[in-house]
């Protein structure tokens, strides 16, 4: 079969092949309204090794996920180190009753929610749990890019989303810790026990760092250069989730401690101004790498899935959203865009499956879940996009439904 893959030594070739690729599918993307995420998993998807053919002519691309895979690590940690950047562990004890009773409406109508479709697609349990992390949590990235876009952020229901956000990452990070732990752990229990006690110790020890070290990270990052300031973000973000991962803990999970530990300090603007372009190259290559990474005929394979999680999840989560920002006290029209806000999925999920894919232990782990959430992320993100876009429609089907001020 003909093929137009370029030759993958020419990694200079390759390289410009793929981000000029990229670039106009976030500009595609961006013409019409959507996130840019869908956009670079669907090039990665259309030029990977499982391309489509046209004409008896394969569309591939790029063959080889191998010589990008660096940087689309590099995106995973970055993109949760910003994700702890933005988590304000001040404002969160400080608001804690409020953010803890629209947290634990989310939490309690999606994570189950997530997981009852999971056991009734005949997953297992451990399977049903990823799942269930899976369609669980909203993407940040593009929340935040939205409420930006749409000029949301100043106002009062932009702290209720951002807050409920801050805690489903949160718990997605712990319980994620764990189930990592349990599948890169050895099926004999005291060997398990040893990779869950030592990744509980790392991560105790990142939290203690996180809420009392902000004062000697100050100092030890007051760096007049910008560019050996960069450098010694990236390189102790980089060595302490790579330090995380040989724990057993997952490098996406020690990157949103650590920046969880850079957010209390004086430097966050600093980083953002500085580290935000790196994080946002590395990010688009994550993303275009998890298109790559995946077989187009497995996510076909599971439509089913992901339609029923969408009808399942989606209305699940504008119930408890909405629910959440009236518990929070929020305005009917507040909390029908907080509802809409909370309904896209993207960067965590993807996280999730990228692990599953090289540490899933059983077919389900490595490839049908992994394909499920690519598709998953897709439908969502670009349905979230719309909701937020149109919350006045989900304010109205409140107010039928007896909604009252």
């Amino acid at each position: 079969m003909a093929h137009v893959a370029v030759v993958t030594t020419n990694l200079v070739l390759t390289a410009g092949v793929f981000l000029t690729l990229l670039a106009i599918g976030g500009l595609l993307a961006a013409r019409i309204g959507q996130s840019v995420i869908p956009a670079y998993i669907l090039v990665g998807l259309l030029v990977g090794p499982s391309a489509p053919t046209v004409g008896g002519v394969s569309l591939t691309v790029v063959e080889s996920t191998e010589f990008v895979r660096l940087l689309a690590d590099l995106g995973v940690v970055l993109l949760l180190f910003f994700v702890g950047l933005e988590l304000s562990l001040d404002s969160l004890f400080r608001k804690r009753g409020q953010f803890l009773r629209a947290g634990a409406v989310d939490v309690g109508v999606s994570f189950p929610l997530g997981v009852l479709v999971g056991l009734g697609f005949g997953f297992s349990l451990l399977e049903a749990l990823f799942v269930g992390l899976i369609v669980f949590n909203s993407s940040t990235v593009i929340i935040a890019k939205s409420l930006l876009d749409l000029e949301w952020i100043v106002n009062p229901e932009s702290e209720a989303i951002l807050g409920v956000v801050v805690i489903e990452d949160v718990l997605t990070a712990a319980v994620f810790a764990v189930l990592s732990a349990v599948v890169l752990g050895s099926a004999d229990v005291a060997t398990l026990g040893r990779t869950l006690g030592g990744a509980a110790v790392v991560l105790f020890a990142l939290v203690l760092v996180a809420y009392y070290g902000s004062e000697r990270l100050d100092r030890l990052f007051d760096v007049r250069s910008n560019e050996l300031f960069l450098l010694a973000v990236l390189g102790v973000t980089a060595l302490v989730a790579g330090a995380g991962l040989v724990a057993g803990v997952s490098e996406a999970i020690v990157a949103f401690l650590v920046g969880a530990a850079f957010g209390r300090t004086s430097h966050v603007e600093r980083i953002e101004g500085l580290v935000a372009p790196s994080r946002d190259l590395f990010a688009a290559v994550f993303f275009f790498v998890i298109g790559l990474g995946t077989d187009a005929r497995l996510v076909v394979a599971t439509t089913g899935l992901v339609a029923v999680a969408t009808v399942v999840t989606v209305g699940g989560q504008l119930f408890s959203g909405y629910v959440a920002g009236r518990s929070y006290g929020l305005s009917i029209p507040q909390a029908s865009r907080m509802a809409s806000a909370l309904t896209p999925r993207g960067e965590f999920s993807l996280v999730i499956a990228a692990f599953l894919v090289t540490a899933g232990t059983t077919p389900a782990l490595r490839e049908t879940i992994p394909a499920f959430t690519v598709g998953y992320v897709l439908v969502t993100s670009i349905l979230g996009t719309m909701l937020m876009r149109n919350a006045n429609t989900v304010e109205r089907v409140a107010r039928a439904l007896g909604a009252t001020d």
